[in-house]
């Protein structure tokens, strides 16, 4: 809306000066019927100035470009991948990676340093990637990243997308279990079958073998290992039918891996874990027992409801060796297939 002088209005007013476009009057200051109204159009001064402090609804030029609107910028995401890494860093205390406890800390978690010393890689280049730096990064750096802070594969695929870069290949003991392999699993069902790696971590499993041995889904990713299970949770191990054999089977296994991935930050972790966390398998261990891994076997379980199965166990490797297996359930008599099809109806 304009506003028009009146004659009788110029008649009786002495004529105003308009102070230059570079002098604003302040608005607490100016008289309520200087403002002008909301929808008044104000031309812009030709010299950008701040703009002054106005009433609420007032639509003063400022002078200055709009802001652009943020956009996925390698900026922002290095800048994200700084923040990943830093949460990831402060979860993990320097008992579960198997450094010394040096005390109280100021912050949570692992140092800097910490963790360039278990991934072996510069302090300062981990510093710099942690800061969000504009550095190149490997696939293989990565990886040893990835090892050094007990990241899950989702973490791990995470960690690689943000760093723009390609994982060179699932790790061995911790591969990808492909929708393919998943499939194969659920087609094996009545037969209970899993996915395990040398460090007996479950990766993937049927409904017949969570039946078996106990649900795996509530737990987190770092506690779905049979060593673990069978060492710290008295309900699964009274799913075994001789579970003091078990036990010192695994852990025979469990060292004879471990003289293959010596300082490796997740072995050194599951066994720090498993030393503090049971007595058992402190003394177990300290016997310095060996086995090897084999392909084939008999187990006796212990189902609450159904009653004894005895299995005999097969293992098919995925790839290496000492890396990823499927392993298969078949009950060795008609006493243990009968219970098995019980269990499947539960």
């Amino acid at each position: 809306m304009s506003i028009v002088n009146t004659p009788a209005d110029t008649a009786s007013r002495p004529p105003v000066k308009v102070p230059a476009p570079s002098a604003y009057v302040s608005a607490r200051s100016a008289p309520s019927a200087a403002v002008p109204a909301p929808s008044a159009a104000v031309p812009a001064p030709s010299a950008a100035a701040p703009a002054p402090s106005a009433p609420t609804g007032s639509s003063l030029p400022t002078g200055g470009p709009a802001s652009p609107v943020p956009t996925a910028t390698p900026e922002l995401r290095r800048q994200e991948l700084a923040a990943f890494l830093r949460s990831r860093r402060e979860r993990i205390t320097p008992e579960q990676v198997g450094l010394p406890s040096t005390g109280r800390r100021r912050t949570p978690g692992l140092r800097r340093e910490e963790v360039a010393q278990l991934a072996s890689v510069g302090v300062t280049w981990y510093t710099w990637l942690e800061q969000g730096r504009d550095i190149q990064v490997s696939g293989q750096v990565l990886a040893a990243v990835s090892r050094a802070l007990l990241l899950d594969p989702n973490e791990r695929a995470h960690l690689y997308t943000l760093a723009g870069a390609a994982d060179p290949m699932p790790s061995e003991d911790c591969p990808m279990v492909t929708p393919a392999v998943q499939r194969v699993l659920d087609q094996l069902s009545p037969l209970p079958a899993a996915v395990l790696n040398a460090r007996y971590d479950v990766l993937a499993y049927n409904d017949t073998y969570v039946k078996l041995l106990g649900e795996l889904d509530d737990l987190p990713f770092e506690q779905r290992n049979l060593i673990w299970l069978l060492f710290t949770s008295p309900e699964y191990r009274t799913r075994y039918l001789d579970p003091e054999s078990a036990s010192r089977t695994v852990v025979a296994r469990l060292r004879t891996g471990l003289a293959e991935h010596v300082g490796d930050p997740a072995w050194k972790a599951l066994l720090c874990r498993l030393r503090q966390a049971s007595p058992e398998f402190e003394e177990a261990w300290a016997r310095h027992d060996v086995a090897a891994q084999v392909a084939d076997g008999i187990k006796g379980f212990v189902h609450p409801v159904v009653g004894s199965l005895r299995m005999n166990y097969t293992s098919m490797w995925l790839g290496p060796r000492q890396g990823a297996r499927v392993t298969v359930y078949t009950p060795i008599d008609e006493e243990s297939e009968a219970r098995l099809q019980q269990l499947t109806r539960l």
